[in-house]
């Protein structure tokens, strides 16, 4: 059975004699081979060779050619915000300021944007290691996609407008089946949704506006003879339920979401899961010896190994230490030995101190916003932007601060802080809003309480 084999009946929901793995390396994989992220999401010479370089190195049984959720948003006239050690941001949402419906003739053809390099990179890998790697074409899901074009006021159009919703949904609903059949001519083997902003969401709303477009746009990949994987950030345990109802072959969860439990309703669908190592904290900050370690204890806290993809949590930093990312590949590939290695390891703690404001007296209103960082977390760029919104509507009479958890030091207020999920913001050191992105009048409602 080659590594490819083991992904696909994975997700065909096969019995397999290994775990699979996947490393999500995104941007990382330029970090292999000298390359900033803007080279090599822009020139194919240089993503094919880092790709090349992810194969060999990580070994991987399934590998993702591309992680950019901003590819469909660019081709539809979004100003992006360039990177060297990140995938770019959206800047500008073009129906910020009106709800029109994008026409159908706007879908995006091969030739747009970046899809000409990015096809043809798929086509080389395809021809490289497609026979014994599982290839996986990265798509914007329609409700982050919505964002991208419509911005913040997309979470206040669920409430006041849902027909609006509903049929910019089922646009870019119809941008996710172009651009996954594209991938799939393109020899993608599994097509990934990846919607971080489902996360952000109720299960009334994910039932209300996303379970009709994902099942269509899933119906169509199996239809389309491809695999599918329903790729969401966050702390998405809310939705788990939800996502398993939409028929995708598999789900990937990252570390806000408690993969154990998470198994468990996965398996009453019959349903694979992949996830959910953490990108900081552990796959960036922490060494190989963590990482290891870590691997291994979440192998052993699943019972049921059927249905079972390990994996980054999401788009690995660019920054990983390389031998994080072999440690890691190693205690998937060889569980026993790695065990004995660690088994009397124990994880240092850094010893960071952080200081805490004096939230009893502090001179204005203080809005905390706790992201894994704004700038390439799709959720935390929108509770960013949710905050920037309020700072803009109050101005000097409150104060506002970001810590992106890809600091040390934020890392530990953090934990200081109690903060259990990203994103989230806390007003006057309360937690107010955690994995729901308020709409301008919700998050300025708080903040009036306080003033």
């Amino acid at each position: 059975m080659t590594p490819r084999d083991l992904i696909l009946k994975t997700l065909r929901h096969e019995s397999v004699p290994a775990i699979p793995w996947v490393p999500f390396a995104g941007v990382h994989a330029g970090k292999l081979v000298g390359y900033n992220a803007t080279e090599i999401l822009t020139d194919g010479d240089k993503l094919f060779s880092a790709l090349m370089e992810v194969n060999k190195l990580y070994k991987p049984h399934g590998q993702p050619v591309l992680f950019d959720l901003q590819v469909e948003a660019e081709i539809l006239g979004c100003e992006l915000a360039w990177a060297d050690n990140a995938p770019p941001s959206v800047k500008t949402h073009p129906l910020s300021q009106t709800k029109d419906i994008p026409c159908l003739c706007t879908l995006p053809e091969k030739e747009d944007g970046r899809l000409p390099m990015i096809l043809d990179v798929m086509g080389r890998m395809k021809k490289a290691v497609g026979e014994t790697t599982a290839l996986y074409g990265l798509i914007c899901g329609p409700f982050t996609l919505a964002s991208h074009l419509r911005g913040n006021e997309i979470f206040m159009d669920m409430f006041d407008d849902e027909d609006y919703v509903h049929a910019l949904l089922n646009y870019c609903n119809e941008v996710a089946i172009r651009m996954a059949r594209y991938y799939i001519e393109a020899g993608m083997d599994v097509v990934a949704v990846v919607d971080p902003l489902v996360s952000q969401i109720s299960a009334a709303h994910f039932e209300d506006f996303l379970e009709a477009p994902f099942t269509r746009l899933f119906d169509y990949i199996r239809e389309a003879g491809a695999l599918s994987s329903f790729f969401v950030c966050g702390n998405a345990t809310r939705n788990i339920e939800p996502m398993c109802k939409t028929r995708c072959d598999g789900i990937s969860v990252d570390e806000n979401v408690d993969l154990v439990a998470a198994k468990q309703i996965t398996d009453r669908y019959n349903i694979a899961i992949g996830g959910n190592i953490p990108l900081t904290t552990l796959m960036l900050h922490g060494t190989q010896q963590d990482n290891m370690k870590y691997v291994v204890e979440l192998i052993d806290r699943i019972e049921d190994k059927k249905n079972l993809i390990i994996s980054p949590g999401c788009d690995m930093p660019y920054d990983v230490p390389v031998e994080n990312g072999i440690g890691v590949a190693q205690a998937v590939l060889q569980t026993e030995e790695v065990r004995a290695m660690v088994a009397n390891y124990v994880a240092q703690d850094d010893g960071i101190e952080v200081e805490l404001p004096d939230y009893e007296h502090l001179p204005r209103p203080l809005v905390e916003v706790f992201t894994l960082d704004s700038a390439t977390c799709a959720a935390c760029t929108y509770m960013m932007g949710a905050a920037n919104e309020a700072k803009s509507d109050f101005g000097d009479r409150i104060d506002m601060v970001e810590y992106k958890f890809t600091i040390k030091e934020n890392i530990a207020r953090c934990k200081k802080m109690g903060v259990q999920n990203l994103p989230a913001i806390y007003i006057n050191g309360k937690l107010k809003f955690s994995s729901i992105i308020p709409s301008r009048e919700e998050l300025n409602q708080a903040i009036e309480e306080v003033l």
